[in-house]
């Protein structure tokens, strides 16, 4: 004998449904899924992210996600908290790599605001001729390698935005900036 679902269990529309209605564009749908998950969610963010405000962030990127991707989620490869729980995972590691290579970067160019006496003039110039160069090399790439470079460096998104935006598979995203890259490096004589 089964035994009877608890009253809570009984008004809770299951996330599965959800998402599937979510998937039509059903915004009552989406705000009952964000209400169910959203705390789940916030909290697996954090305990990666620690910072507060920038795991609220994250967690809103995550919903806008599944908002626009929940077409993408089959029912027959896992249940709908597995697959919003792996892309929070997932998005909260992208956020944390992005981090670290923001640092990374700073620590190896060195940081511009400590109080080091330069030429104002001189920097200006330096900047703009630098531009120049690079424009000059991405006007040399494929249009199709130069949106891709667009969006994830200029545009500050993510492989997967990128891939989003674009409405081509992740893969091919990876391919473009690679090649992009590979490219810009040749065309601005830097050594790898």
């Amino acid at each position: 004998m089964t035994s009877p679902l608890t009253p809570s269990r009984q008004r809770l529309p299951q996330k599965r449904s959800l998402l599937t209605r979510v998937a039509t564009g059903d915004q009552a749908a989406f705000g009952e899924l964000y209400d169910q998950m959203a705390p789940r969610v916030l909290g697996l963010v954090k305990r990666l992210l620690v910072d507060h405000a920038q795991s609220e962030e994250v967690t809103q990127e995550i919903f806008l996600e599944i908002w626009q991707s929940a077409t993408r989620y089959e029912p027959a490869r896992g249940g709908a908290s597995t697959w919003i729980m792996t892309m929070a995972h997932r998005r909260a590691v992208d956020r944390i790599r992005s981090s670290q290579a923001g640092r990374d970067r700073d620590t190896k160019i060195g940081i511009r605001d400590l109080a080091v006496a330069y030429d104002d003039v001189s920097e200006t110039v330096e900047t703009r001729i630098e531009h120049e160069r690079v424009e000059k090399a991405m006007s040399r790439l494929t249009e199709l390698q130069r949106q891709a470079i667009s969006l994830a460096y200029y545009g500050g998104f993510s492989q997967s935005e990128v891939a989003a935006q674009l409405h081509i598979p992740l893969g091919t995203v990876k391919t473009r900036l690679r090649d992009g890259l590979i490219r810009l490096r040749d065309e601005l004589g830097v050594a790898s």
